[in-house]
């Protein structure tokens, strides 16, 4: 019975009183995932060890190989990066709603949060995870695959664009998907044709970031990275109260 009003005393907070505003009812979502995470630790772990096997196996096998003069060697950095983080993104983050529908808490949340509140604020936890992840694979890389940026400040921007789009586009997804028998097989499907102009973009801005490239040539992929978190968040926005109540 203990365990069973600690379940419910999130859904409790997300409808006290002033939680109809939608900033409060974001953050009540928000400290409802982190608490949640920090006592499960599921997308942490998962996030961790599947961008630690990409890494170390590919460093084990191509890390002798590339040559810091080679021209291709930034192209291949900027790659490996972005394939980490996309496949760990698939791996870690497409729980934020399966696991309301696994736990069965997706009802009260629907009873006592609005839609947009509950997208945004999935949003908010997946973006900071995905964030944390861009750091720890940027250093990982940098350790054992000498990726070293000539242009930093392009670097974090191209990250974080790029972290904005892939966010919204994964949280947005692992709602159509929460219900379905097959899970991991129409995830994956589903995100991959999604996401590819993103990670096409994002890889040519971060080997621009890598070799030290003028902000002028690489000003058409910032915008569209730019571009890309904006379309896809728009359309997350407009879509998902349809997604989340039907």
């Amino acid at each position: 019975m203990t365990s069973e009003i600690e379940q419910r005393a999130p859904y409790v907070e997300i409808r006290s009183r002033h939680a109809w505003r939608l900033p409060r009812a974001v953050w009540a979502v928000v400290r409802k995932d982190v608490r949640s995470e920090l006592r499960t630790r599921y997308a942490l772990n998962a996030l961790a060890v599947f961008a630690l096997t990409i890494v170390l196996v590919v460093s084990f096998y191509l890390g002798p190989r590339l040559a810091s003069a080679d021209p291709l060697t930034p192209a291949l950095q900027a790659a490996l990066l972005w394939i980490a983080l996309f496949f760990a993104a698939l791996t870690g983050l497409g729980r934020a709603f399966i696991h309301e529908e696994e736990t069965q808490t997706a009802t009260l949340l629907r009873l006592h949060a609005p839609p947009l509140a509950v997208f945004v604020g999935k949003w908010l936890v997946n973006l900071g995870l995905l964030l944390l992840l861009s750091v720890v694979v940027s250093g990982l890389l940098g350790l054992l695959l000498a990726l070293r940026a000539q242009n930093w400040a392009m670097l974090v921007l191209t990250l974080l664009l790029g972290a904005l789009g892939l966010s919204a586009t994964v949280t947005l997804l692992a709602a159509i998907i929460a219900r379905a028998s097959a899970r991991s097989a129409l995830f994956a499907a589903l995100a991959f044709p999604v996401a590819f102009p993103l990670l096409a973009i994002a890889m040519t801005a971060s080997e621009q970031a890598l070799i030290g490239a003028p902000w002028r040539q690489a000003a058409p992929q910032l915008q569209g990275l730019a571009a890309y978190a904006v379309a896809v968040s728009t359309a997350a926005l407009l879509l998902f109260p349809y997604v989340w109540e039907s």
